[in-house]
């Protein structure tokens, strides 16, 4: 960590402290919020929020963690990671089954970002080394539509929009059984699981999690819903319908029948990223993007029909 004191320029009199400190260290405003939020930005000795106004001749202290050393991400093809959508701005992707976002700790296999180098595709310099141009992320084991920056404002107005929660993110769901209703709303907070730290659960306590759902067709075991997030946390379809003891179906990290992964063809949850929305970074225009549903997905819904 290192600390750095500023004192605050007569230009900056008045501005916002994210707005400011962003100008006087050449960093993104997520960035200086992210200090802030951790109490890592002072104004003449106390805590500064990152809405906090500026005074001239103040004086800013700043904790800063060291710079992380990543390796670069390696250009990696990735079989059936198709590009629905390209231009200077973002690309948006229909990534497959079996691939990561971005590399991680102990993950070796194929990344969106990896893929995308190797196509050629220029990412955004904004984000942490190894996860560049990241603005959201899918579970390894879930499909479908995901954006991706190229720019530095696309990054920055993507990330806002994911936090200031106006992108339109929906999702189609296979779950065991019938939900009753067959729409309606599921609030639960999501944490970590008390006993099993690979997943999550509902914990009292926990992140606020909404999730909105609807039927599409029921079939004699299963339902296909259509689903809509408000928040975005990591496995939210996946342990609220666990909650409701109608977990995906193929999950069987959360509770789901292995007879019936296996009727259906199943080595993973069905759960497809369908469809995205939000205004285009760089003019406002609202644009949406679909991807269709995978093989082994289309497959496990034909063989419920066969069945009626």
């Amino acid at each position: 960590m290192s600390v750095r004191m500023l004192p605050v320029p007569d230009g900056l009199d008045g501005m916002r402290v994210d707005a400011g400190l962003a100008k006087l260290l050449g960093l993104s405003r997520t960035a200086v919020a992210e200090l802030a939020t951790a109490g890592d930005v002072l104004l003449d000795g106390a805590p500064a929020g990152k809405s906090d106004r500026l005074s001239a001749g103040g004086l800013l202290e700043v904790t800063l963690p060291e710079p992380e050393r990543a390796e670069p991400v390696a250009a990696v093809p990735v079989d059936g990671l198709r590009v629905l959508h390209e231009d200077d701005h973002i690309v948006v992707v229909d990534k497959p089954i079996g691939v990561a976002v971005h590399p991680s700790p102990g993950w070796t296999g194929p990344t969106v970002i990896g893929g995308l180098a190797a196509a050629g595709v220029r990412i955004s310099t904004s984000g942490a080394a190894e996860r560049k141009g990241v603005v959201h992320r899918l579970d390894v084991g879930t499909t479908g539509v995901m954006v991706v920056a190229k720019s530095e404002h696309a990054y920055s107005v993507l990330k806002r929009a994911f936090k200031e929660r106006t992108v339109d993110k929906g999702y189609h769901a296979l779950v065991q059984g019938h939900p009753d209703p067959s729409k309606g709303t599921i609030d639960a907070p999501i944490d970590r699981h008390p006993k099993h730290d690979y997943k999550f659960a509902v914990v009292a306590g926990g992140r606020e999690s909404v999730t909105h759902y609807e039927l599409i067709e029921a079939f004699r075991a299963a339902s296909l819903v259509r689903v809509k997030l408000e928040t975005g946390r990591t496995h939210q379809i996946r342990v609220h319908f666990a909650a409701l003891r109608h977990p995906c179906a193929g999950d069987l990290t959360y509770g789901a029948d292995p007879a019936l992964a296996r009727r259906l063809g199943l080595a993973r949850q069905w759960l497809h990223a369908r469809s995205l929305g939000f205004a285009h970074p760089e003019d406002g225009r609202w644009v949406e993007f679909v991807a269709e549903y995978p093989d082994d997905l289309a497959a496990a819904l034909e063989r419920l029909r066969a069945e009626r």
